[in-house]
This record gives structure tokens, C-alpha cells and sequence, in this order.
């Protein structure tokens, strides 16, 4: 099967529709972080509240379980804004791909404004974007930008992971 993959971005890069797509693509197991939150984090940021390191460390910790539960393969929609955070899941699973969906605050605005009542308020997406790290040159993963189809990322994502397997196999 492969390595698992987490699709990741600020709130409202379509990493659950993206995750999705992907994962039935790939034929693995699909979760979405958002899922593993618990409530008392839904309710701070439901009432516009940036969540903190601390509230993210036991959040984080159970999706690199359920990584580590998918090493042979799985997708999972996470955030993972920061390099650290990346570092937390990989600590549970060292061979994640990332799949970070990057976007403009411009796009992403368009996005969030079509899905209402979703518990992740728009007024947090400056926070998020301030708190977003890409991916560094350290980490194995890859860019896509989220202004085009899903089926159009999903084919990115595949041609590119399929490129560097093959160099990686002809090394």
C-alpha cells in the first residue's frame, strides 16, 4: 500500500473533501482530525478562540496513533500548521507523506464563506495563516495549490508521488 498521507492547511483548504477523494483513490482508510478533537476544544473554538499548544498536544497525539494504527497506509485530514506539530505525528509514524493544500487568504476566504456552521469560525483564519509553517525542505511531502478541482489535486498528488517513487527506485 504505501505510506500514510495527511492531507493538511489552514481551515477551509478542503483538506477533509481532499482526504477523502484521495483515500478512496488509494483505496485506504480515511479520518479527519477534526473527529478526534475533544469537546472541550470544539467549544473554545466555537466561541472564536485560537486553540494552544496545549490544547493541540493530546489532539496531535491521537492522530499519530491512528497513523501509527495506518502505517501501511491511510489518509487523515490534520491541520499540522507547524513544523513541530508535523514533528509529533512523525515521532508516531516516521514515513507520513504531507500533502500540504496552500492557498491564498484570498481563495481561502471564497471557501470558508460556503460552508456554514462549520465549529471553525472565519474570523480564525488570520490566526491560522499566522500560525501556518509550509512544509520545510526537511519534511517529505509535497505543495499543492487548492485553486482547481478536487479530482485535479487528487491527480497532482498522484503523478508526483508516483515520479519520485520511481527516481527513488531507480537511485
Amino acid at each position: 500500500m504505501g505510506s500514510p498521507v495527511v492531507v493538511m492547511g489552514v481551515s477551509g483548504s478542503g483538506k477533509s473533501t481532499v482526504g477523502a477523494a484521495l483515500a478512496q483513490r488509494m483505496r485506504v482508510p480515511f479520518a479527519d482530525a477534526d473527529d478526534f478533537h475533544p469537546s472541550a476544544n470544539i467549544a473554545k473554538m466555537s466561541a472564536g478562540h485560537a486553540l494552544d499548544d496545549d490544547d493541540r498536544f493530546p489532539w496531535l497525539e491521537s492522530i499519530g496513533q491512528w497513523l501509527a494504527d495506518h502505517h501501511a497506509g491511510g489518509v487523515m485530514s490534520c491541520s499540522a500548521l507547524k513544523h513541530k506539530y508535523r514533528d509529533q505525528l512523525r515521532q508516531h509514524c516516521p514515513g507520513v507523506i504531507f500533502l500540504y493544500l496552500s492557498g491564498s487568504v484570498e481563495v481561502i476566504r471564497r471557501r470558508q464563506a460556503s460552508r456554514p456552521g462549520h465549529f471553525m469560525p472565519a474570523a480564525l483564519l488570520d490566526s491560522q495563516f499566522a500560525t501556518l509553517e509550509p512544509l520545510g525542505p526537511d519534511e517529505v511531502g509535497i505543495a499543492i495549490d487548492v485553486d482547481q478541482s478536487i479530482d485535479a489535486i487528487v491527480d497532482e498528488y498522484m503523478a508526483q508521488i508516483d515520479t519520485d517513487t520511481t527516481e527513488q527506485e531507480n537511485r
